[in-house]
């Protein structure tokens, strides 16, 4: 099947766009490969260091320098219920190493916070620069220079874009990604969200919530919901930094096991002391990030990877906007139907067939690069494939032929939506992201009256005092990055839907993120620029009409002209974000921050991106 159009203007768009910033990362790349073998470059006494406390045998395999040494960097902690299985990764993949000549180490930790956890606390604002912290405690974890291959062991939210983006960093040593797995399915979703309704109403009390919390979060591995922590695994086999199929395998199962040991050797084997030499640097290029936005879209995916998918793109020296995610969507059509654009969960879209059925339907309609590198040799097409375990030994068999639910998973021919469920709107209000896949027909146009808030406590408490049960638009601002770090709202979802039920026309403007929750009510988020940095969401005033199509694109205060540019944007006071919970720690990154759609990274990659991206942007 031939390319579809848009994928190849879009390719060729962001190659021409991205020619210096990644014509420097290659150069950089190129030069760390010329240098040889890790270890050979350190002294007597730095390698000394390195293998102090290794068994015997390890020392001699390090000492030797001819058989790969293997970094493990996890994100493990027993208090997410999707790392608490990488307890038990190092000890696996340091004996597979073993079993092909090579050694492992634990090269280092990174944080891992969840954003389940700290929704609607304080700790939610630095959740987002979570992902840079991350990305320079991979950083650190390989600058001891003595690794020949890594493995990232990461599932959640900022933690897998932070660590690709430290990752990158280090584009000549090769990179797989181990993941852990998806809980068992518990409290089926559309339940959930009922129950939460019912608490934000009023109608059930706090005991009756935690224990529909408790049914539904209820053991080791992912949240089956397609939030951000599925919408990376998902992303990470269409980019082929996975084994193909390893994303929803559950933990601690006969086939995870065999999976993480199988990735642990084919690390070892593409290192430059293996038998097939596949740098990161190769399996990321332009093609490769396209594929990423392509897998997002088709599945209606979290709308964080708005701006995870810029920074990780930038990392590897190549520049994406919201322009290239616009012109995909309305060529890539929804495939999946997954809560919360759905009542499914990740169990039952991998049952239906999961990544490798998916895979194949978009890459027989020409919405996939198929000729790019991925970890397991060159070609997308094996990621079309699943696996299994045949007497005890690892193997692939093909996706299924059709998907085994169609409530779940369609072919390309035959899908949910011609257009993926990702929309950019603009306006008088600036540039923003909406989500549309769980938003039904008739609530994708809102004209109501704003309603301004500067903190979402504000709202919740505005609703519980009734004086929202009517139509309008609820603006709220200064939660962007600079602001305070630009925490999730999802908090806000169960009191805008309740609203949304009872028949009001209600809509969310925010500079702030909804995350990959973000569900039936329309939500224009990560508006561009932030109100903090001037950006024009801070004009509205209670009142104003405000128009909301995600038919058309359009986000404008329907406010005369001559008043609107006469308006000075609000200033508001943010300086309650500035401290406690560890806050005035992040004072730098929240400064330095860029906006959403440059990736909302404090790396200093803004302004270059900005002198690349299309003039009306940078301005």
């Amino acid at each position: 099947m031939s390319l579809h159009p848009a994928l190849q203007q879009v390719t060729a768009r962001i190659r021409a766009r991205s020619a210096p910033t990644r014509a420097t990362y290659l150069a950089i790349v190129e030069q760390a490969r010329k240098s040889g073998v890790a270890r050979g470059r350190v002294s007597c006494t730095n390698l000394a260091h390195a293998f102090a406390a290794e068994a015997p045998r390890d020392k001699i395999v390090m000492r030797e320098q001819r058989q790969p040494n293997v970094a493990i960097v996890s994100a493990y902690n027993d208090m997410l219920s999707a790392h608490q299985p990488f307890e038990r990764f190092p000890a696996l993949i340091k004996q597979a190493v073993r079993e092909v000549g090579a050694v492992a180490q634990f090269a280092g930790g990174v944080p891992a916070m969840c954003d389940g956890v700290t929704q609607g606390q304080p700790g939610m604002e630095l959740s987002l620069f979570s992902r840079d912290v991350i990305a320079m405690s991979t950083a650190i974890a390989l600058s001891h220079a003595v690794f020949d291959a890594v493995l990232c062991l990461g599932v959640c939210d900022k933690i897998v874009p932070g660590l690709l983006i430290g990752a990158l960093q280090f584009g000549h040593l090769p990179v797989v990604f181990v993941p852990a797995g998806p809980m068992t399915s518990g409290m089926p979703n559309d339940e959930k969200s009922r129950i939460r309704q019912l608490h934000a109403q009023g109608k059930i009390d706090r005991a009756a919530l935690l224990e529909a919390e408790s049914q539904s979060y209820h053991g080791a591995g992912t949240c089956t919901f397609y939030g951000t922590a599925n919408s990376n695994q998902l992303l990470m086999e269409v980019m082929g930094l996975h084994l193909p199929g390893a994303a929803f395998i559950t933990p601690s199962t006969p086939l995870r096991d065999a999976l993480t040991a199988a990735a642990a050797r084919r690390a070892a084997q593409t290192s430059a002391l293996g038998s097939e030499y596949i740098p990161i640097a190769e399996v990321v290029d332009e093609r490769t990030i396209v594929n990423a936005i392509v897998g997002l879209l088709a599945t209606g995916g979290s709308t964080n990877h708005t701006i995870h998918l810029v920074a990780i793109a930038r990392a590897a020296g190549i520049v994406i906007d919201w322009d290239d995610f616009d012109a995909l969507s309305n060529a890539v059509p929804l495939l999946t139907r997954i809560y919360p654009n759905g009542s499914a969960d990740v169990n039952h879209f991998h049952a239906a067939g999961g990544c490798g059925l998916l895979i194949r339907e978009l890459l027989d309609a020409g919405l996939l690069h198929e000729d790019v590198q991925t970890v397991v040799g060159r070609g997308l097409r094996r990621y079309a494939q699943e696996p299994l375990l045949d007497e005890g030994q690892l193997g692939w068999r093909d996706a299924p032929a059709a998907s085994l639910d169609r409530d779940v998973l369609r072919p390309a021919a035959e899908p949910f939506s011609a257009e993926s469920g990702l929309k950019i709107l603009c306006g008088n209000l600036g540039r923003s992201v909406i989500k549309v896949s769980a938003v039904k027909p008739q609530h994708r146009i809102v004209e109501a009256p704003a309603v301004v808030f500067d903190e979402q406590a504000d709202l919740i408490a505005a609703y519980k005092r009734g004086e929202l049960n009517r139509d309008f638009i609820a603006v709220l601002r200064f939660q962007g990055p600079r602001a305070n770090g630009m925490p999730e709202l999802h908090q806000l979802m169960p009191t805008l839907g309740s609203l949304q039920d009872a028949g009001h026309k209600v809509a969310l403007v925010t500079d702030g993120r909804m995350s990959g929750a973000s569900g039936k009510v329309p939500a224009a988020i990560h508006l561009t620029p932030e109100v903090l940095c001037g950006g024009p969401l801070g004009k509205v005033r209670d009142g104003d009409l405000i128009r909301l199509d995600a038919t058309t694109g359009e986000l404008d205060a329907l406010v005369d002209a001559a008043e609107w540019d006469a308006r000075e944007p609000a200033a508001g006071d943010v300086s309650a974000h500035a401290s406690g919970m560890g806050r005035e720690l992040f004072g730098a990154m929240r400064a330095y921050a860029s906006g959403a759609e440059q990736g909302a990274s404090s790396f200093g990659w803004a302004p270059v991106a900005a002198q690349l991206q299309p003039a009306e942007i940078a301005a």
